[in-house]
């Protein structure tokens, strides 16, 4: 799939970024944002769990490691939500183990990027799961 075609594509599209490093979710929203994404960002589960009941993000991705409420047990809040439960939810992880990947499928993730992903990556993964991307009217 070429990503380049319409560049255009994800404009108004809802994404959420979830992760309690800063650079991350900078480079996220930069990269998001260029696509003309409606960037969300949460530094953990906690916060991020208000701010998706309140703006119903199109597709969310989580880092794993984050204090208060890792990526595991925001993902299955996500997931155990009837509202929630067909939103796309994308792990974001510095590590690239089988077992981690396990996990995430396990609490219902739909796929695992691992870090530093990069700009194909990101926007590869909204491409996949997010079926009906909003166009400008």
């Amino acid at each position: 799939m070429n990503l380049n075609a319409n560049a255009n594509g994800l404009a108004g599209l809802r994404v959420m970024v979830i992760d309690d490093s800063k650079t991350i979710r900078r480079t996220a929203e930069t990269l998001l944002k260029k696509e003309g994404c409606d960037v969300l960002t949460a530094v953990d589960g906690f916060e991020a769990l208000a701010k998706i009941a309140d703006q119903k993000p199109a597709i969310i991705f989580v880092d794993i490691m984050m204090p208060r409420l890792d990526g595991y047990q925001t993902c299955a809040l996500i997931k155990n939500n009837p509202q929630f439960r067909a939103t796309p939810v994308i792990m974001l992880s510095s590590k690239d183990g089988l077992f981690d990947k396990a996990r995430g499928r396990v609490v219902g993730a739909e796929q695992y990027l691992t870090k530093p992903f990069t700009r194909d990556e990101l926007l590869g993964a909204i491409h996949h799961h997010v079926s009906t991307v909003p166009t400008s009217r």
